[in-house]
This record gives structure tokens, sequence and C-alpha cells, in this order.
């Protein structure tokens, strides 16, 4: 059965439910878990042609604490809900513009063979409009999706 899951997170108390979900199954299946955080890559800020920034080292600087730290906070709540499970759990932190590229990479690469992940259930318009990660992770992945709502 499933040995290693990967439970990607966006800190959100949605995300948390299906980390605990992911736990809970981990632990009957004797299985591990990775927890991933995609955020995207640092982009300057777009001005008129010739115009400097002297402050964009820092911006960048900046950009990347608040994304480590957020990463940090969202990553160590899927930890809480394994330890209180008694799972091993690991946690990545990467960088993508496409979040569900991402989450598949991370997949193959830490060779995760059950991807338990979040649904907001967006539908009609919204959905449309917004799109879903999770709907381009189960069109597009190779490994198995669990979906919680």
């Amino acid at each position: 059965m499933y040995k290693h899951l990967l439970v990607p997170t966006d800190g959100s108390p949605l995300s948390l439910k299906a980390a605990k979900t992911a736990a809970g199954l981990a632990k009957k299946l004797g299985a591990k878990i990775t927890a991933v955080y995609v955020t995207a890559p640092w982009m300057p800020p777009m001005g008129s042609e010739g115009a400097a920034y002297s402050r964009m080292g820092e911006m960048e600087a900046d950009y990347r604490r608040a994304t480590k730290a957020a990463a940090e906070k969202a990553l160590g709540r899927v930890a809480d809900a394994a330890a209180a499970a008694k799972v091993k759990c690991d946690g990545i932190h990467v960088s993508n513009d496409q979040p569900w590229d991402a989450i598949i990479r991370s997949a193959v690469k830490q060779k995760c063979d059950l991807i338990v992940m979040a649904s907001h259930g967006r539908r009609g318009l919204a959905g449309l409009l917004i799109g879903s990660e999770t709907h381009k992770v189960l069109t597009h992945s190779k490994t198995p999706v669990l979906v919680c709502r």
C-alpha cells in the first residue's frame, strides 16, 4: 500500500484538515509524510524604461525572508499534525510559478506514492476564473491523489 504521502499546504485551515487526514492515514499504513509549501519565484517590480531601483536587493531579501517565514509556519503545522499521530514528517519549500506543477514534481522527486491535498471546492464561474490547483494536480499527476474537503 502507500508508504510515502505528499501533503501540499498553503497554511490554510483546509490544508491543515488534509494534513490531519494524511497523518491518520500514514499512521494506519506505517507510512511517512513529506509536506510541501510552494511559493512564486521572486519577480522584480516592473518600472518605466530606464528606471533604477536602488532597493532591489533589499526588496528581494525581504521577499525571501517573508516567504521562508510563511513556509516554516505552514510546514510546522503539518509537522505538528504528523507528530500528534506519531508519524515521520519532512518539509520542503519549493519555488515555482505553477503550484500544481511544483506539487507533481515534488511527488516524483521525493518518491511519494500518494498525494493528499485539500480542495476548496469552488464551482461555476469562481472555479473557472480562479482555477483549482487541486484540479490541475488531478488532471496531470500520474501519482494517485486523495482529495479532502
